[in-house]
């Protein structure tokens, strides 16, 4: 096998105040692979030296409490941040200081490498235990409107499968499959299947 058969792997920089977590979260990253941990760094350092002579393509930031806020805030344009909070109330000031993603202290390194890879293409990635304290307000009353089948429906939506295989997974006619589709578009005020799932994932009851 060949260097060409392999994914170039994601250069990450660690940002953690406790030296063993910066050890720890390291060391189980580089177990699973798909990242390479390129610096491990407390918040007290000149992070804004550390990015410019290491370029990460991610910023993996443990948050152990909201004293490196402004920090975020002040770095989150030199390379995307995936924040590790200890709580809800943690996770909402990560993402209004600028987060791209944020996800409990205690994820799995494999989520934790998944959300790496995701927020280094652009897209925002959330816990879904963590979304009723990221949008209060919105997700609480969609979730109740759309019902258990529609869910469904969208869930399969969202892995790009068209309403005949749909009808199939679930055993209901693909007529059936329409009019879910249509009232879930309506619900969600959208015009299409791809609006849909990517506003369902902003407000944090569907997860990709």
């Amino acid at each position: 096998m060949t260097d060409s058969d392999h994914s170039p792997e994601l250069r990450v920089l660690i940002v953690a105040g406790n030296p063993l977590a910066q050890i720890g979260l390291g060391t189980m990253l580089n177990r699973v692979g798909g990242v390479a941990v390129i610096g491990q760094v407390s918040p007290g350092a000149d992070l804004s030296a550390e990015i410019e002579s290491r370029s990460p393509e991610v910023i993996i930031w443990d948050l152990e409490s909201s004293a490196a806020l402004e920090q975020i805030g002040a770095v989150t344009g030199s390379a995307p941040i995936l924040a590790l909070v200890p709580d809800t109330n943690s996770a909402a000031e990560a993402w209004s200081a600028g987060a791209r993603g944020v996800l409990p202290r205690s994820a799995a390194a494999e989520m934790i490498t998944a959300a790496t890879a995701a927020v280094s293409q652009g897209l925002a990635v959330f816990d879904p235990t963590l979304a009723s304290a990221l949008f209060p307000a919105r997700v609480d009353t969609l979730a109740e409107e759309l019902t258990g089948r529609e869910r469904e429906v969208l869930g399969l939506v969202a892995e790009g499968l068209p309403n005949k295989v749909i009808a199939a997974r679930l055993g209901i006619s693909e007529n059936t499959v329409k009019y879910h589709v249509n009232a879930i578009m309506s619900k969600l005020g959208v015009q299409s299947r791809t609006e849909a799932v990517v506003k369902a994932v902003r407000m944090g009851f569907l997860l990709l």
